[in-house]
């Protein structure tokens, strides 16, 4: 179905504006949206990070006790440190297009015939409704916001309002050590579920490339969590963290 007359000029002009605003991970509404959709069965509940070193469980769960918190502390005291270095070079499009499905090192969920970003929706959504005749591409579903605590009842019509975080940012990531990777390990790394968390899109935004030691969750508990995820891509992946975000990621975790 063709948009016309103002409504083609309004989407054309939204795009516009997030281009200009240099958006990522967004999603733009389609004009091939459904009249209808297929209820599917999602899944909210949250794991905690200590349980799901691939990324393949849902969410982000607290880390309460003394002994899940110590091991947390252990595990981020693994993580090594040197200084960021410059962004120089840095591009979205060197860690491939967003959000591909066919990321080449075999991380999860890569190459299932369904892209990164409706992965990620499905795994962390609650009450998830596919476009019809799909079992891809999610428009709608609910979702519990690790970052800020709070329900969102989220529609592709109001894509904006739910984000796929990269925990350790792309450019971070470029700044320790990925300017020097094969793209295909830049790919993986962006498309990887161990470092991807749907969230509250202005939240999300409000992080832009920051590391642990300038921008943490409103959500103070799970912090450890975030902490521990945070310390999980940096080892899988071999890249460091500043000196002073690995202080903060252990100070979260009673350190």
């Amino acid at each position: 179905m063709r948009l016309r007359g103002g409504a083609a000029s309004a989407a054309a002009m939204l795009g516009m504006v997030l281009v200009l605003a240099g958006c990522e991970n967004v999603d733009l509404p389609g004009d091939d949206e459904p009249s209808g959709s297929v209820p599917a069965t999602g899944s909210g509940r949250a794991a905690s990070p200590l349980d799901n070193p691939d990324g393949t469980k849902p969410g982000l769960a607290p880390l309460t006790s003394d002994a899940d918190r110590a091991e947390a502390r252990t595990l981020i005291e693994k993580v090594t440190t040197k200084g960021r270095g410059p962004r120089t070079g840095y591009d979205r499009d060197k860690f491939g297009y967003a959000w591909m499905d066919s990321a080449p090192g075999g991380i999860p969920f890569a190459r299932n015939g369904c892209d990164t970003r409706n992965d990620l929706l499905k795994r962390d959504g609650d009450d998830v409704r596919f476009r019809s005749g799909s079992d891809c591409v999610v428009t709608s579903m609910t979702l519990h916001d690790p970052y800020t605590g709070r329900t969102i009842d989220w529609a592709k019509s109001r894509a904006t309002t739910v984000q796929i975080d990269h925990v350790m940012p792309l450019s971070y990531d470029w700044q320790m050590g990925a300017s020097r990777w094969p793209k295909g390990k830049r790919q993986d790394i962006a498309n990887d579920p161990l470092n991807l968390i749907p969230v509250d899109g202005p939240t999300n935004g409000s992080k832009g490339d920051s590391g642990p030691a300038s921008w943490l969750p409103p959500n103070k508990q799970i912090r450890c969590s975030y902490a521990v995820r945070f310390a999980q891509v940096s080892l899988k992946y071999e890249l460091p963290v500043t000196s002073a975000d690995k202080e903060m990621m252990l100070r979260q975790c009673g350190g």
